[in-house]
Parts: C-alpha cells; structure tokens; sequence
C-alpha cells in the first residue's frame, strides 16, 4: 500500500516524501546487489539493484520523474531519464529524482570497497539534466568561505586556498582522485606539492563525499568522472553545506548534440553546487560493499543482514547515519 501523508502538503513537495522512506529505497537496492557481489557479472548486480529501487519507489505516494539515471554505458534494464516513478502519478507532489542503484557495477562484480545505492530528491526543476559525458570535478567539505575552489584555477592553487583556509601546508592536504590513465598529470602535480593523493578504482560518487565527512582524512576531490554523478555528489554537497565545481567535457560531436537535447549551449560553462541542485534536497546512499563512507551489506548467522545508510537533507542540515537490521527473506 503506498504511504500516503495524513495531513495537507506544505509548500515544499519534499514535506510529504520522507527522508527515511527514500532511505528505504536506497536499502533495497543495496540488498538486492549484495546478492551479487564477487560473482562477476557486472550487468545482473545492477539489474538487480535498478528492479529493487524502482518496486521501492512504487510504494511512496509521489508523482517522481528521473531525470538523472542509469547512463547507456552499464548497457543494462534502466531506470531512464524521463521514466515515471511512485505510487501516485498525476496525484502525489511532483519530484524530480537522480538515482544510481548501483555505483560501482565494476566494484561491486569483483567483491571491492565503495560500491553504493544511491539517489537524491528535490522539487520538479531543481536538477540539472546532465547528458552521460564526462565532468571534470572539484570538491570541498564543509567550513570553509564560498568560492574557496575554481575549476578555472590549477590544482596547485586550489590545494593551497584551501591550505590556507585550513591553517596548514599544502602538503598537509590529502585529495582523492579516481585511479585512470587520463589523471596521470593531475597525479603527478599534486604529488609535486606534497599533497597526500588517495587513489580509488572506481565509485567517484563516494570520492566526493568523502570529503563530508572528517574521518575519511580527505579534505578535496579531483578529477573527471562522470557527470551524472557530479549532480548526485552536489546534492549530498549542498546538504552539508560543503562546494562543487563541474565542468562538462565533450569528447565528440555525438556527446556535444547530446547536450544540445538538454538545452546546454555553454559547453566550457563552469557549474557550481548550486547550479547543479537547487532548493532544498535529499540525498541518501546505502553501502552495498564496506568503504570509507559506509559499511556494506552484511548476513549474519541467525539469518538476519546488515545495512548502513547515510541520508542528509538541505533545508534542516541534517545528517542522519542509519544501522538497519532486516530478516534474510
């Protein structure tokens, strides 16, 4: 039965969504992977993810629309930009929704750290479209002054505004940059100030919140992954109040008409947070396999599993860290 609100919608239609239900959503896609994970086949984890997360968004009482989905790369059943989703079409607050069901497909087949479920929420209008290309990324937490990072500067003079906003030496700074031949220069330059450089092989969402979260040790992100992605990482962003620069990078004519469809005429515009997402928004993710950010999918003996979940909403800051128990069924 789909969980229809008791009371009148308030203005903002994220009111009658709530934040823990979308967590359930992110929770059971994050189960259906597990059940995959080390077997190899990178298409049958997210196909199992996407048909979880999808039956998930058809108990919420919400007119949803994905307007960032599964990207034509993962060549499997898509949850489409376009595609309708929730329980109550034509009736329910109208929300726009991003979504990976499973970030890290590859990570995920070879039984390796950081693959999560992931989605964000906001009001109809309030996303960017991003065509699947790829962005070119750089973040920060939390704390400090705006427009402390610029994609229009190098990395040396981001890694030391930020030093310097932090009190320390640019080699005190630890960045986190996805593992690719194509980042070889970008490596090899913030290894030349010192800067300590966490390297993951895939789940770049993951990457860049860490930087959200202290314990990780990583203060910023770099590099270029995909640009849906870069919109999913923006929204957990602008909950905790942490920066993003994106900048879209076209590697053919094909990818340029691409982003033609979706209106974007400034192929070398410099996006930030809040061009990505605006208003107030959730973002929730549940760890499929452990990271840094969360731990993953766990079966116990008394056959019961684990999950953790994080979920973070803009208008309040709330951040919300989630242990569930649930019965193997």
């Amino acid at each position: 039965m789909n969980s229809r609100p008791e009371t009148d919608p308030a203005d903002n239609p994220l009111d009658r969504v709530l934040v823990l239900e979308m967590v359930r959503v992110t929770e059971a896609a994050a189960v259906a992977a597990s059940k995959l994970i080390g077997r190899g086949d990178e298409k049958a984890a997210d196909a199992a993810a996407v048909e979880a997360m999808r039956k998930a968004f058809d108990t919420l009482y919400m007119d949803g629309t994905v307007v960032i989905g599964e990207g034509e790369r993962d060549e499997a059943p898509m949850l489409f930009i376009g595609e309708k989703v929730g329980g109550a079409p034509g009736r329910g607050p109208k929300i726009d929704i991003a979504l990976d069901p499973l970030e890290g497909t590859t990570i995920t087949a070879k039984a390796g750290p950081n693959s999560l479920a992931v989605l964000a929420a906001a009001a109809e209008g309030c996303l960017l479209n991003a065509p699947d290309v790829y962005m070119d990324k750089l973040a920060v937490g939390p704390g400090y002054p705006a427009g402390i990072i610029d994609l229009a500067k190098t990395p040396t003079e981001n890694v030391t505004a930020v030093a310097e906003a932090k009190g320390v030496k640019p080699s005190d700074i630890i960045v986190c940059v996805l593992d690719r031949p194509r980042h070889s220069e970008l490596i090899a330059e913030l290894r030349s100030i010192g800067c300590g450089v966490v390297l993951i092989g895939d789940g770049d969402v993951a990457g860049v919140i860490a930087v959200t979260d202290e314990d990780t040790t990583i203060d910023m992100y770099m590099g270029q992954g995909g640009a849906p992605e870069g919109v999913l990482a923006a929204a957990a962003l602008r909950c905790v109040g942490g920066q993003f620069n994106g900048r879209l990078v076209f590697r053919n004519d094909d990818e340029k008409a691409r982003a033609a469809k979706w209106g974007i005429e400034d192929l070398d515009r410099i996006y930030t947070r809040d061009d990505l997402v605006k208003g107030d928004c959730i973002f929730a993710a549940t760890g499929v396999t452990s990271g840094s950010l969360l731990e993953g999918v766990k079966y116990r003996r008394n056959g019961t599993m684990t999950t953790e979940s994080v979920v973070m909403r803009a208008s309040s800051g709330t951040v919300r860290w989630i242990k569930g128990e649930h019965k193997v069924g």
